[in-house]
Order: structure tokens, then sequence, then C-alpha cells
């Protein structure tokens, strides 16, 4: 693990930005050729693109704040962490593709093939994105017996997310990361073979809310404050992302049937 890449004088190098930068890199390069392939106005979707992340990053922020609000106001210092992490991501999502809706209709572009082609490049952005998680130490994992455990010794990254030391953790970060980059080969083969826009997207929201329900099980950060309810095991305990994965899979297999029957009344 290294938070930080390099420093050279006054400038630091974080990991975390790092690989932020870099899905987003990819992310849009794939949304450029994409455009350019289905013949889209690349220049308009990369502009909206722009200010759908800003968006997001901000939506981000706000649910990470008003979900833990009570920690963090008995914990001000903590405030801190939230100027300096991604936030949450599911949040951001939300906000995201609310804003992208309400942008897509006042510019009168095609939203739903656009959010098509959107789907893949959010997973692979996404994958590139939990590697950075991983480096940094933040969103870390519960602790691990198996051979494949993973042991944290640096300080920095202790002090900024209070990331356990000297015990092995399941790398979640790696495991999430792995999910997302399968999840877009998956949606790339979708894209290719779609009969209908808005056959993508949807699979887009429902094998993500599955990914995460599932790694959820093995995160070790989230302590006591962001579970719905705790039941007598992890299997009967359901956390807010949980819950949001849910009601993000029941989005997603309504919003595909939508679509699969308006396509099938226009055929």
């Amino acid at each position: 693990m290294h938070p930080i890449l390099f420093k050279l004088g006054p400038l630091t190098l974080h990991s975390y930005g790092f690989f932020m930068a870099v899905g987003v890199g990819f992310a849009l390069w794939f949304l450029y050729r994409q455009a350019k392939a289905q013949t889209l106005d690349s220049a308009r979707l990369l502009d909206a693109a722009f200010y759908i992340m800003i968006v997001s990053l901000l939506g981000a922020k706000i649910v990470l704040l008003v979900g833990n609000f009570s920690y963090y106001l008995s914990n001000p210092k903590e405030l801190l962490w939230v100027a300096r992490s991604g936030g949450v991501f599911q949040g951001g999502l939300a906000f995201g593709l609310v804003f992208a809706l309400w942008y897509f209709r006042r510019k009168k572009l095609p939203t739903w093939k656009i959010a098509d082609i959107a789907a893949p490049a959010l997973a692979l952005g996404h994958g590139f994105g939990r590697i950075g998680c991983f480096m940094a130490g933040c969103c870390y994992g519960k602790e691990c017996a198996a051979p494949w455990g993973v042991t944290f010794h640096d300080e920095y990254a202790h002090n900024l997310t209070n990331l356990p030391l000297n015990q092995a953790l399941h790398p979640v970060q790696l495991y999430e990361s792995a999910l997302n980059f399968l999840n877009f080969i998956v949606l790339f083969v979708l894209l290719r073979k779609k009969k209908f826009d808005g056959a993508v997207f949807p699979f887009y929201i429902i094998n993500y809310s599955v990914i995460r329900y599932f790694t959820e099980f093995f995160r070790g950060d989230h302590a006591d404050k962001v579970f719905l309810f705790q039941g007598p095991s992890p299997l009967l305990t359901v956390s807010y992302p949980q819950f949001f994965c849910i009601i993000g899979l029941v989005a997603g297999i309504v919003l595909y049937t939508v679509f699969k029957k308006k396509h099938e009344k226009g055929a």
C-alpha cells in the first residue's frame, strides 16, 4: 500500500487521486470512441460528462456527510476526511443520474442511447478508482484469516482513514475492482449486441447493486453507524449501502422491463 506515490518538492502525488484520474481518463476515452462509432456529437457528450462528474462528486460527499451527520457533529475534525475522500459512490451515482436526465432533456440529447454508452464507462472508471482506494487504505475490509489477507503498515494512511494496522484484512477494494472490470466486459458485450436504447444501462444498475451488496459483507470501515438494522448474523444484517443496493436492483429490473416492453410494442 502506498497512499503517496511520490513527493517532488512541494508537489505530492497521492495514489487515490492518481487512480481516480486514470479511471476518469479511461472512462472519457471509452465515451469518446463509442460516441464516434454511434455518430453522436462527441464534443457535446464530453461536455455533459464533465458537468455530471462535478455533480456526482458533490452528491457523493453530501450523502457521506448526511448519512453520518451525528458522527461528524461529535467529531468535527473528521470533516477533513469528507473533503479529501471521494464520498459515497451510490450517492454520487444517484445525484449524477438525476442531473444527467435533466441535462440531456434540456440539451435535447438522446438520453438512453448515451446512458447505454456511459454504463460500461462507469464500470471501467470505477474499477480503477477502487485500486486507488486500496492504495490509500480507505474502504478497507474486515479481519481476514485467508491466505490472501493483506496487512497494512502505513501510519499516514491510518491517520487519514483509521485503517487498522498490522493485522490481515480482506482486500475488499480489490474484490470490487475486479468485479467492476468484469462488469465492464459484460456491459460492453451487451452494448455491442443491444437491440434497443435503454437495454444496457439498467444492467449496470443491476450488476453493480449485486456487486456492492455482497462486497459489503467484507467491509470493515463502517462500524455501527451505517447499519439500517443488525441481526444475529451478517446475512441478517443490512447496512445502508446494502439497502440502497436492494432499491437499485429493483429499479434496474423495472427500468429494463419498461424499455423492453416499449421496444416490443414498437416492433
